[in-house]
């Protein structure tokens, strides 16, 4: 069997080859080798200059990739492509051949995978920690050259292991997962995520949540992110060393529990679903004279409201809604406040209360109307889905329009009061992404 082990460096973000080395291994010895640097066509940033010691004036006469591409395909065809963390390598050189339109499908192993099964037990299996772990001997890391040569003599020692040639062949198995799961995500992590609905959490070496996502399907969905072969998705997987999950029982209460999820930890690759608007409140006081009047304020600094929108305007649209339907002053829905009587551009249904020709119990009266009309709108709403096993129930609750949280119980439990629902309550915030998903879950089950 023939094998390529393969390392190169780049251009980091945009992950353009500035170095390539391939060692062409029988099983026995090298046979062959090519090792080149590369001009990757673009700029190389400081910090990987910094890493690798690679400028672009060491690259700027150097051949391009489409220039090597003939060499890269004759070394590596008919034989087994071989790196350390081996989706990274694989997918820039076969990014590259992309921009030239050329196909490039080789069988892989990885390293890094490969030493976890078969030489357990080591802290990290990074390569240069491996190395001084294994007294394998590591020149010029972060080259090409030094770090591939390594990984030949990584290698060599795996093939010399109990069970390498049974082991070596399973992750070869075209239906084996060994070569698709992210190099530094144990089996055993992948092995008990559930086929359920839920969230899900990637987590890097140092613990921290780098993506949150939701599925029906936990494992099918966390499997599809090791399929993706955008650049995004290849940061990530690189990065993924741990994956917990939180069940939910349905759709509706994972979107829940992921919007919540993205908001509190605001994992660096989830774009969106980390705003966190202002949220707006109507309420109304009461002046001196007894006048009911109408405003609108942030919702933290609203006593008692009545209505909640995601940005000011959509709340002063509100009102003047209000203020026409129910004949009310302008001035007294916060639509004017320096003005002493009203002169609205649009609106003249002010019946003369700012300037004492219409009585405040007349005036009250349609102010109440108003109120009532609002608090009619904005109603009480408790959606039931599946729980989290078949003896038990989810709920979402909406309180006055406005979303509180979801939560789980049994159904032996018997509820007879909304506050005993409340005693299971897991609260949330309110959003408009919230409304968002709430509002397609209600039209759903309104339309059904």
């Amino acid at each position: 069997m023939m094998y390529t082990i393969i390392d190169v460096e780049t251009t980091g973000k945009s992950n353009r080859i500035t170095e390539i080395s391939i060692f062409k291994y029988n099983g026995t010895k090298v046979i062959d080798e090519f090792t080149s640097v590369v001009n990757p066509e673009i700029e190389i940033p400081d910090y990987i200059t910094s890493l690798t010691g690679i400028d672009y004036a060491m690259v700027a006469n150097a051949p391009t990739f489409k220039e090597i591409s003939k060499q890269v395909l004759a070394i590596t065809t008919d034989a087994i492509f071989v790196a350390h963390n081996v989706n990274f390598d694989f997918n820039v050189i076969r990014g590259e051949f992309n921009r030239l339109k050329i196909p490039f499908r080789r069988k892989k192993l990885c390293t890094v995978r490969l030493s976890r099964k078969l030489l357990p037990g080591h802290k990290s299996y990074s390569l240069g920690k491996l190395c001084t772990a294994l007294d394998i001997a590591l020149v010029d890391r972060h080259r090409a050259r030094g770090d591939a040569e390594a990984t030949v003599s990584l290698f060599q020692l795996l093939q010399q292991q109990k069970d390498a040639a049974a082991t070596f062949e399973k992750f070869l198995k075209a239906t084996s997962r060994q070569a698709t799961l992210p190099a530094h995500l144990p089996d055993e992590v992948f092995d008990t995520i559930p086929e359920a609905a839920g969230i899900y959490y990637f987590r890097n070496k140092k613990g921290t949540i780098i993506y949150v996502g939701k599925a029906k399907n936990l494992k099918k969905r966390v499997l599809s992110h090791f399929y993706d072969k955008k650049q995004k998705e290849l940061d990530l997987c690189r990065e993924t060393t741990h994956i917990d999950t939180e069940l939910s029982g349905s759709e509706l209460v994972a979107l829940l529990m992921e919007d919540a999820a993205i908001k509190k930890h605001f994992p660096q690759y989830n774009v969106a679903s980390k705003r966190n608007p202002k949220s707006y409140g109507i309420f109304t006081y009461t002046d001196r004279n007894g006048v009911i009047h109408f405003a609108t304020n942030v919702l933290k600094l609203c006593p008692d409201y009545l209505q909640v929108f995601y940005n000011q305007r959509d709340a002063i649209l509100y009102l003047e809604k209000i203020c026409v339907a129910f004949e009310l002053c302008p001035k007294y829905c916060n639509l004017q406040q320096l003005n002493l009587h009203c002169n609205h551009y649009k609106i003249d249904t002010c019946k003369g209360i700012c300037r004492q020709t219409e009585s405040v119990a007349l005036y009250n009266s349609r102010v109440r109307l108003a109120i009532s009309q609002i608090k009619a709108t904005a109603k009480n709403n408790v959606i039931k889905k599946p729980g989290r096993s078949t003896d038990e129930e989810a709920f979402v609750l909406i309180k006055n329009g406005i979303y509180q949280g979801y939560g789980f119980i049994t159904k032996e439990e018997q509820l007879t009061n909304e506050e005993q629902l409340e005693s299971y309550l897991i609260r949330e915030k309110d959003s408009i992404d919230v409304q968002c998903i709430l509002k397609k879950e209600l039209i759903a089950t309104y339309s059904s």
